[in-house]
């Protein structure tokens, strides 16, 4: 749940307080500086990071984003690489192969300028993060 209120009503800037978030990815920012965060159902040791169908499921948004992009070399070459990791991830059962997420950060940064505006960029990348690596 979020909301916004001013710091001291009628005075100072404007505050967003955001309550609970569980089980996704989101990005807040504006122009040239963004904020992901990734939250899963738990912390902790015992907390299971994200598995092959939440991976997935980015993959796939960040794939219908990309056809919002003008047409390029870049772009096919990209969506041929989520392609293929979808494959992967639709095949693969609950597990990420090891490699996958290097991978697809990889991709992420070779087409960084192609995708920097993409806010499903931001959040597949915040969400590899929880791989390490």
């Amino acid at each position: 749940m979020a909301s916004s209120e001013g710091v001291d009503e009628g005075a100072g800037s404007p505050a967003v307080r955001i309550g609970e978030v569980r089980g996704s990815a989101f990005s807040i920012g504006g122009r040239d500086v963004s904020n992901s965060t990734v939250n899963h159902a738990g912390t902790g040791a015992d907390a299971a990071g994200p598995g092959a169908q939440e991976l997935l499921e980015a993959v796939r948004d960040l794939r219908a984003a990309l056809v919002r992009l003008p047409r390029s070399e870049d772009r096919s070459a990209l969506d041929a690489e989520l392609d293929s990791a979808a494959g992967e991830l639709e095949g693969g059962g609950e597990e990420v192969r090891p490699g996958l997420p290097a991978r697809l950060r990889g991709a992420l940064e070779r087409w960084a300028p192609l995708v920097e505006s993409v806010s499903a960029a931001t959040a597949l990348a915040a969400l590899l993060t929880s791989f390490g690596g």
